[in-house]
């Protein structure tokens, strides 16, 4: 209980000390009495201090009205400007956007694009020169040729598709049929042989299961004794129990277990 009472005693002298060292610093700011608030402004929202009205900007202790220029007008925040459409800023003034012939003021309003069919060049938009056998793009600023025909230069020249041959998804070039291979210019017939398939490109062949390619050939796959096919079709493997050696398949030797005493 003592231990108590001492630690009390204690904790109230602290408090008292501390009262007594802020003591001068509340009593200047009660003399001072609250802080001045400067014409166009009011006091802040959350905290202490003032803000500025909008239309005006802080500068030392007073507020300054904010110069807008003809052609703008003051930003969101009311402690700047920004330039009207069609306007751009060019140091303390707007200037006007010159819009060229065949283009138009971009959604900003502070810059200009041109018109579909029509390329910026410098200061002018100059019309795109479509050649024959190709149409604009999407974006309007660029060309491309129609199906069935590849750039060349500044023209479009027709794809020559031989005979069975066909043009691919995007148009521009060809590809030989299923069972046709490319040479150079032209499609050729793949030679299967006997018991071959086309495989799954259709531009080449491979041996049906049972057989292994030679070449231009598919020949049989001899399966030893004790042996199968492995799983490809075009080799075998040994049976459980037998392992390979040359081109068969032998039993596994057992090692003889270990007896007691044996000599």
């Amino acid at each position: 209980m003592k231990t108590e009472s001492a630690t009390a005693a204690l904790c109230r002298i602290l408090a008292l000390l501390l009262a007594l060292s802020a003591w001068p610093a509340i009593a200047a700011a009660q003399a001072a009495g609250p802080e001045v608030v400067p014409s166009d402004a009011h006091r802040s929202t959350y905290g202490s201090g003032w803000t500025c009205d909008r239309g005006y900007r802080k500068q030392g202790d007073a507020c300054t009205v904010i110069q807008v220029p003809a052609n703008a007008h003051l930003d969101a925040f009311g402690d700047g400007w920004t330039c009207e459409r069609g306007y751009r800023r060019v140091g303390d003034a707007c200037a006007s956007i010159d819009v060229p012939a065949n283009a138009f003021l971009r959604s900003n309003g502070s810059d200009w694009e041109c018109e579909r069919g029509y390329q910026r060049i410098d200061q002018s938009c100059q019309l795109i020169a479509i050649p024959e056998n190709a149409h604009l793009l999407a974006s309007g600023a660029r060309w491309q040729c129609d199906r069935g025909f590849r750039r060349s230069g500044d023209a479009c020249a027709r794809i020559a598709v031989p005979e069975h041959g066909f043009l691919v998804a995007s148009g521009d070039s060809w590809e030989c049929a299923r069972g046709y291979r490319k040479s150079d210019a032209s499609c050729v017939a793949v030679q299967v042989p006997a018991h071959g398939h086309l495989d799954s490109s259709g531009r080449d062949w491979e041996c049906e299961r049972g057989f292994k390619r030679e070449q231009e050939t598919c020949l049989s796959v001899a399966v030893p004794a004790n042996a199968h096919l492995a799983r490809a079709g075009n080799s075998w493997s040994c049976d459980p129990g037998y392992t390979r050696e040359g081109e068969g398949c032998v039993a596994r030797r057992r090692s003889t277990p270990y007896r007691s005493g044996s000599r």
